[in-house]
């Protein structure tokens, strides 16, 4: 094959080239700049390639689409209000059930004051719940030493810090039943007092009074109530025994009778049987803890030395709660 000039020096001029660059490396590739360029790398073109950054992936969920150009709050460290502060704030409570809330969802907060009327609660309304039996009412100025005695049983009642009056007293008024209505009737919630010959101090306390209908007043806040003796509690001024078996029957208002606790957990029925008085423990109201079915001990009669009734004091025009017949009352 035939060569020209021109062809014959462009190939000196290649070999020379390539003799140039095998020189500059072998010189030069401990440098620190010859081990940045390979670093980087030599693409097919000669140019120095740009090092490749990492790359990398976020993951997002459901709710960061609803959260695109919303700035990032801080945490911060926050006390909640307690049901009460939300409700001065907001005039709404937050103490619901989870039943509860869910019906917020449809129909919104639970307000404190719906329509300006205060929630039903044990603190307005303590006689919607059963007596408490660890619990004692404060002295009232006014009490008498009877009232005294009788005071620390009417904790979270109605009558918890109102004056008490003496409506009823069977010595002087007469152990009738008749006259025993007359005294005691439309009257509102009362305490019965009643002292047997043994010595035994004992009563119950009738939230509904009475109105002599002859009907059955139904209350899960009565009770029975046995003044010091061995089965109160060390400090306490008495041993209470709740309702039992629901509020219904709490008291017999029969107007031949007189006060009458159930069927028979504590019956006084004046009259011809005069001061006698039987109890049987056990179907409406507690048992003593012994197991003891009666006010009285071993004893379901006795005879009594005295029977009084304390009524609240009410200014007049004052509202008395539970002074007419209850047809439907289940409470």
């Amino acid at each position: 094959m035939k060569y020209t000039t021109k062809t014959l020096a462009a190939a000196s001029a290649a070999l020379l080239s390539c003799e140039s660059a095998v020189a500059f490396s072998s010189t030069n590739l401990s440098s620190p700049r010859s081990r940045s360029i390979i670093g980087n790398g030599i693409n097919n073109s000669g140019n120095i390639q740009q090092p490749q950054q990492q790359q990398t992936s976020t993951t997002l969920y459901l709710g960061d689409f609803f959260n695109f150009g919303k700035k990032e709050e801080q945490e911060t460290t926050t006390t909640p209000p307690t049901p009460e502060e939300e409700a001065a704030q907001t005039g709404y409570v937050d103490d619901e059930d989870p039943i509860e809330k869910i019906f917020g969802i449809f129909f919104g907060k639970k307000e404190a004051e719906p329509m300006g009327m205060k929630r039903f609660g044990a603190e307005r309304f303590p006689e919607q719940y059963p007596a408490v039996l660890d619990e004692w009412a404060d002295p009232v100025e006014g009490d008498d030493k009877e009232m005294a005695l009788l005071r620390p049983l009417l904790k979270n009642t109605n009558l918890e810090t109102r004056n008490l009056r003496l409506t009823y007293d069977a010595n002087r008024d007469g152990y009738d039943p008749v006259t025993f209505h007359s005294k005691v009737d439309k009257q509102g919630g009362a305490i019965v007092f009643c002292t047997t010959r043994a010595g035994i101090q004992c009563g119950g306390y009738n939230p509904k009074g009475w109105v002599g209908y002859g009907e059955a007043r139904g209350s899960i806040a009565a009770f029975l109530y046995i003044l010091g003796g061995k089965y109160a509690a060390a400090g306490a001024p008495a041993i209470k025994l709740r309702k039992v078996g629901g509020p219904g029957l709490a008291q017999m208002d029969l107007p031949e009778s007189g006060p009458s606790f159930s069927p028979d957990a504590l019956v006084i029925p004046l009259g011809k049987d005069g001061r006698l008085a039987r109890s049987k423990l056990g179907s409406y109201y507690e048992r003593l803890p012994d197991g003891t079915n009666s006010l009285f001990g071993k004893d379901s009669n006795v005879q009594l030395r005295d029977l009084k009734v304390y009524h609240g004091v009410y200014a007049e025009g004052e509202y008395i709660p539970f002074t007419d017949a209850e047809p439907f009352a289940l409470y």
